[in-house]
């Protein structure tokens, strides 16, 4: 198996330079000083803020990072924030952890100029080109911004792509008897009212992709997605979709034996559910293999705004991707890390099995078509 996750979607440069968006330069941030000190909001860079040790004290003397939709069970963030808040003493307080993509986006255009917004923001990759294109967000290049390629990130650092996964289906063997590998198997009536997505793929990135998959896997491409939409209005026809928003809880009682997923959360699942006594497998379907990234960035007017650019430097940080690798999630630096040996190998031998070599990616073009025909299809489809 190839050990990385490619991305070669086609990001034209030209069209995502917004100048406009530059940092909020008002003087009422946390880390404003009376007597002239650094205005991390308007900082682009560790240098340009004179170094990790004047980022870590301005970060202290905040002492909070506001972050959304963070479930501690998702690409290890459990793990990952109280390493952070060991690491720095600075506290992340996580709003609504199971919010959506949309959700994020939501807080942080509503609470401009709020001390309660969110300071980051960890995104579905087509949502932070959103926001950018929206002006919530602030540029700025964590370390190792050269490391990322071109392709995964926003060319004056307004957001970069972090993790991502593979679309998955995972399957209690305990209460189903045959657990399906593909979509293909999906429609065949011993599976009534056992699928379920993670949401609702208008909102969330999780369920799109699976939207996405499905198209695939039915002779649709990344020019046409409604093959998956009018999949999954077959299953509901047949009486399979389970509208029930998969999670663990649900699916630690059955209401939700099958759910169609990111491979890094079904992955996790199964070692949560395992301690239950639960056998939860997962498999990556060979007939609709799509895989994506999330993405990261800081809020224009982050109420915290040197704890935003230092939990930064800590996810692309090599502790910080070997975090989310523990988790089953495919780092965007892991090219770099297997290259130069920073990898946790261990963690690298546990991730789901997968041929790259069938994997492709939509463009930013691509995608947003096909958001827009789920925004205006899928309701009608399922109801």
């Amino acid at each position: 198996m190839k050990a990385t996750l490619r991305r070669v979607s086609a990001i034209g440069a030209a069209a995502l330079l917004l100048s406009g968006l530059a940092a909020c330069s008002s003087g009422n941030g946390a880390s404003d000083s009376m007597d002239g000190a650094t205005n991390w909001r308007t900082v682009t860079s560790v240098e340009e803020g004179g170094g990790m040790d004047a980022l870590i004290a301005a970060a202290k003397k905040e002492g909070k990072l506001n972050a959304i939709a963070l479930p501690k069970d998702w690409a290890n963030y459990g793990e990952v924030i109280s390493t952070f808040e060991k690491k720095y003493g600075v506290k992340v307080e996580v709003e609504n952890p199971d919010a959506s993509s949309q959700d994020e986006i939501t807080a942080v255009s509503s609470r401009k100029g709020q001390e309660r917004s969110p300071d980051v923001i960890d995104v579905g990759h087509d949502f932070d080109v959103a926001a950018a294109k929206q002006g919530l967000l602030a540029p700025y290049k964590v370390t190792s911004f050269g490391k990322i390629p071109d392709s995964q990130k926003e060319a004056t650092g307004l957001w970069y792509n972090d993790m991502g996964g593979y679309v998955s289906i995972g399957c209690d063997a305990g209460r189903v008897a045959k657990c399906p590998t593909k979509f293909s198997e999906l429609l065949d009536p011993q599976y009534k009212g056992k699928i379920a997505l993670t949401g609702n793929p208008v909102e969330s990135a999780s369920a799109f992709g699976a939207v996405f998959a499905a198209a695939l896997a039915n002779g649709g491409s990344f020019d046409n997605i409604k093959p998956g939409i009018d999949f999954f209005a077959k299953l509901k026809q047949v009486g399979n979709f389970n509208p029930v928003e998969a999670t663990p809880a649900t699916m630690e009682k059955g209401e939700t034996p099958i759910a169609v997923v990111w491979d890094y959360r079904n992955a996790a699942y199964s070692d949560e559910l395992k301690a239950k006594g639960i056998e939860w497998k997962v498999a990556i379907p060979e007939d609709g293999v799509f895989a994506q990234y999330y993405s990261q960035a800081i809020v224009k007017w982050a109420p915290h705004p040197a704890a935003a650019r230092l939990w930064q430097e800590f996810l692309y940080s090599t502790e910080g991707q070997n975090l989310w690798l523990k988790g089953y999630a495919r780092p965007v630096l892991l090219p770099v890390m297997v290259a130069d040996g920073t990898v946790d190998k261990s963690s690298l031998d546990r991730l789901p099995q997968v041929n790259e070599d069938k994997v492709s990616f939509p463009t930013e073009a691509q995608g947003q078509a096909a958001k827009t025909a789920v925004s205006n299809d899928w309701a009608k489809a399922v109801s």
